[in-house]
């Protein structure tokens, strides 16, 4: 049964940045759609599920608003919710958005090693108390100025207004056409579900019904579904090159020849040679569909 609208679980969906585009595709292919998600200016939004309410927040804050309550359920980054050290509860890994937050310096720089890090560098970040951490951890004896910035955390060394960063990379690509080598990797991320901890029984049923839809979304990344017609004299032979999750299903097809349909779900990666292994051995009318989600 639907709820109210004042009982709706209250979802936390990154208003901006590189985890948007990716969450919202995400909860749409498990069937929860933000109607109007084009109206960037809009805080909230229904979704094509009552029981289910979308409220835009800037990601960094996202943490933060789901432990105090405001949201009962958030979907951030990884990095800010070890940033805010939030007390939350992480529900589920989403895969998307992986990245890394690293420590770069001046490509000319001299430093090529973190314990090399002179004493008093400056280094500009957003992820003050992770880098803060980080930094106390690895390097005890030495003293280092965080200087706090909002963003463009690439600039600054050429700016003279830092002599290392912070900052999450997903490709290099950045960081190199900005003349910036990377030193260590502090932290990997990617989005994560995280809920509030006091939530009553019915958002908790509602929460976890979600996560059974977008973790058979997550499971189907990189997943095909293979099917084809084999003859009965060379079943035996195409089945010896059949991966799947638990085993190939076999059904009896109607034909003048013994006939066998096998489908099977796989790595996108095994599909190439399966396919030219399984024709070699006599399977035909090979069909190759993508997996929409995977409910175990």
């Amino acid at each position: 049964m639907s709820l109210r609208n004042s009982e709706a679980v209250k979802l936390a969906i990154p208003s901006k940045g590189r985890l948007r585009e990716p969450v919202l595709a995400l909860l749409e292919r498990a069937g929860v759609k933000v109607l109007y998600r084009e109206e960037e200016r809009l805080l909230a939004s229904p979704t094509t599920r009552s029981e289910v309410q979308a409220v835009f927040m800037r990601p960094e804050d996202i943490p933060m608003l789901v432990e105090v309550g405001a949201a009962d359920l958030g979907i951030t980054g990884y990095d800010f919710i070890v940033e805010r050290e939030a007390d939350v509860e992480e529900i589920l890994d989403l895969k998307v958005g992986a990245a890394e937050i690293v420590l770069a310096v001046p490509q000319i720089s001299k430093v090529e090693k973190l314990e090399n890090l002179p004493d008093g560098a400056r280094i500009a970040t957003r992820y003050i108390n992770l880098t803060r951490r980080f930094l106390e951890e690895r390097l005890p004896n030495r003293r280092f100025r965080i200087l706090q910035i909002s963003g463009a955390a690439e600039i600054m060394p050429m700016l003279g207004v830092a002599d290392a960063i912070v900052d999450v990379s997903s490709t290099g690509v950045t960081l190199k056409a900005h003349g910036l080598k990377v030193l260590e990797v502090l932290l990997k991320t990617s989005a994560r579900m995280i809920a509030n901890k006091q939530l009553p029984e019915g958002k908790r049923r509602t929460i976890e019904e979600l996560k059974l839809m977008l973790d058979g979304v997550v499971q189907a990344g990189g997943k095909k579904m293979v099917m084809m017609n084999v003859p009965d004299r060379c079943l035996k032979e195409v089945l010896e090159v059949i991966p799947s999750m638990s085993g190939p299903t076999i059904a009896r097809v109607e034909s003048k020849e013994p006939m066998w349909e096998v489908y099977a779900v796989m790595r996108e990666e095994e599909v190439y040679d399966v396919i030219l292994e399984a024709k070699k051995r006599g399977a035909k009318d090979l069909v190759i569909l993508e997996v929409e989600k995977i409910i175990p």
